[in-house]
């Protein structure tokens, strides 16, 4: 079960408490920046993980007088669309309501998740999965500089996953081995660690005695919460 640190209280607390009871996600965006686009894909993050785990999601957007260049941002990011947020008051009688703010940002009283913000940088955006990655490589309670290195990094870290995810995909599948399940799982459901997430991938990815087909599914499988395409290349020519 996902939990997550309120930034409130600095506690832990259950996002979803209430079995298959449905949670709202409403982030709080007031600019178009990199900063206020972060905050929105950690929203986007926050949404699948709990759709993996069977939680119904009903996800807001509340934005500024820049929210259709916010939009346009996160479209181009590969962030799934939020609805825009009315003024839904106690909502459709969801068991919680996780807010998603900027660091310092205000929202109404609830359960929140504030996000470091983005240091200036010129990311390159010919491969938008690019800046997705190196905006999630680090925790979202941690300042994310956007340099060439970092850049460079995530470039060639997801050139080589999506060349050896079409490698793999032309073995025989085989399923995710229950413990790299679980360590999928463990990372994605404390506090949204995606780092470790992506830890778990690099392990997958040099494991001597893991078959390819079962790294393929490994990887095909915790892209539904990364969202970086590692499935582009299947069928290109090695």
């Amino acid at each position: 079960m996902l939990r997550i640190i309120d930034a409130r209280t600095r506690e832990p607390v259950d996002a979803a408490p209430a079995r298959r009871g449905l949670t709202r996600v409403e982030v709080h965006a007031p600019g178009s920046d990199t900063t206020n686009l972060r905050v929105l894909l950690v929203g986007d993050l926050l949404v699948r993980t709990l759709e993996l785990g069977g939680t119904p999601v009903w996800a807001l957007l509340t934005g500024g007088r820049r929210q259709a260049e916010l939009r346009a941002g996160a479209t181009t990011l590969g962030i799934r669309p939020f609805e825009d947020s009315p003024d839904v008051g106690a909502g459709l009688g969801e068991s919680q309501v996780v807010h998603v703010t900027p660091e310092g940002g205000t929202a109404p009283d609830g359960v929140r998740i504030a996000v470091a913000p983005v240091e200036p940088g010129a990311p390159d955006h010919s491969d938008p999965a690019v800046l997705r990655l190196a905006l999630i490589a680090r925790h979202h309670s941690t300042p994310v500089r956007l340099e060439v290195a970092g850049l460079e990094d995530a470039r060639v870290t997801l050139a080589r996953w999506r060349g050896a995810v079409a490698r793999w995909a032309r073995q025989p599948s085989r399923p995710i081995p229950d413990d790299v399940r679980g360590r999928l799982r463990d990372a994605w459901d404390d506090d949204l660690d995606i780092p470790r997430v992506l830890d778990v991938l690099r392990q997958v990815e040099t494991e001597p005695d893991l078959a390819d087909g079962a790294r393929f599914e490994t990887y095909a499988y915790a892209d539904r919460l990364l969202g970086l395409d590692l499935t582009r290349d299947l069928g290109s020519p090695s």
